[in-house]
């Protein structure tokens, strides 16, 4: 499989594999973006993507940035008809400030395969022993 990526921007720097065989595709911010404690705010890619169809690109957090900065990836879908550029959504959950540098791995791509459906409304749906029960369902809290 390959994925297309179009820089839409010369000071972009393009995704990688931090290792081989690794299931992320690190994603790297655009410019330099500083975040207040609780703040929510966009980070430019300056890239866009042509995910193979029967695919989609889950996005997810860095574990660094989310660990080390508490930094949070708001969303994470990007359907493969889409071509604009990919602009991550993060927000600060820590009491400080917090600060993505420009060229520095701000989020990671997964790409995998899915099954399309179909969407039917129904007036009943099959039993199953779990049924309607919720948190705590099984008896652990």
């Amino acid at each position: 499989m390959q994925l297309k990526i179009k820089k839409l921007n010369n000071d972009a720097k393009m995704p990688t594999h931090g290792h081989p065989g690794d299931a992320g595709i690190d994603i790297y911010a655009l410019e330099e973006v500083v975040f207040l404690p609780g703040e929510q705010k966009r980070v430019h890619t300056g890239i866009s993507f042509e995910i193979p169809e029967g695919c989609v690109g889950l996005i997810w957090d860095k574990s660094s940035i989310s660990f080390n900065k508490s930094l949070k990836i708001m969303g994470g879908v990007i359907d493969a008809g889409y071509r604009g550029e990919f602009i991550a959504s993060l927000v600060n959950l820590s009491k400080e400030t917090q600060i993505i540098e420009k060229g520095q791995k701000c989020t990671q791509m997964i790409i995998q395969k899915f099954e399309d459906c179909d969407i039917v409304e129904v007036s009943e749906l099959s039993d199953t022993v779990r049924g309607e029960g919720r948190e705590g369902s099984t008896g652990h809290k």
